[in-house]
């Protein structure tokens, strides 16, 4: 759904990083190589320009791109994710439901939507949803979680410095934060610094809602996206 709403009006392109899904080679382990590698696609495919969508881990990817390779980015949308050194708070639940290497329903409403009943709906909605696409991706492997485990506790380190997060005031690009007020996976507080770090950035926080904030309010976000990306 918010994939076909955002390419009603504009081209989207879906990427995998190496070895991940549909992509061979070998799973990248820092976020500084996915990045160069995603700014190598954006020039390879001969785009001058692109906005940036980045979920979770894919929310690092997206900043160092920005950081790294400026030129390339109009528009920076950061969903669901945090920022180099930021606030380690998780459930001590997620490492267990995360790693389950065939993950269920009932492990994707924990870790991705909010506790109310509606939000189980919406998050049994998801469910059905993310499976009616014919042409999915095939499950990942065990290396790339290893591999997206290591680039993440690489990450999670502070730059040194009195103001750890200093490094985000070179984003200079419109951008976009998202995330539900209980991110169980990446604490939500981390969408406040990048906000308040960021100095272009505006920060959303759905109501009763976590880490897929967005998929739980899938024609709200589309609504916030388009309008920021139009205006």
């Amino acid at each position: 759904m918010l994939t076909d709403g955002l390419a009603e009006g504009r081209e989207v392109i879906l990427f995998n990083g190496r070895g991940i899904a549909s992509s061979s080679g070998t799973p990248r382990n820092r976020v500084e190589d996915m990045a160069d590698d995603i700014a190598a696609v954006i020039r390879a495919l001969g785009l001058d320009q692109v906005d940036l969508l980045g979920f979770s881990l894919g929310g690092y990817q997206a900043q160092e791109v920005t950081l790294r390779h400026p030129q390339l980015v109009r528009k920076l949308l950061l969903l669901g994710t945090g920022l180099r050194g930021g606030d380690p708070a998780m459930d001590p639940k997620v490492p267990e439901v995360a790693l389950n290497p065939v993950p269920g329903l009932e492990d994707f409403l924990f870790l991705f939507f909010g506790r109310s009943q509606a939000a189980v709906e919406a998050g049994r909605a998801f469910w059905e949803r993310r499976h009616q696409r014919a042409d999915q991706d095939p499950p990942s492997s065990s290396a790339v979680g290893q591999a997206q485990f290591e680039a993440s506790m690489a990450y999670a380190e502070p730059l040194p410095g009195e103001n750890p997060y200093a490094h985000l005031n070179a984003i200079t690009q419109p951008t976009l934060v998202l995330n539900g007020e209980n991110d169980v996976m990446i604490a939500s507080i981390n969408s406040w610094h990048l906000a308040q770090n960021i100095p272009n950035a505006q920060l959303l926080i759905y109501p009763d809602a976590g880490h897929g904030a967005q998929f739980q309010y899938p024609e709200r976000f589309l609504k916030h996206a388009l309008q920021f990306l139009d205006e």
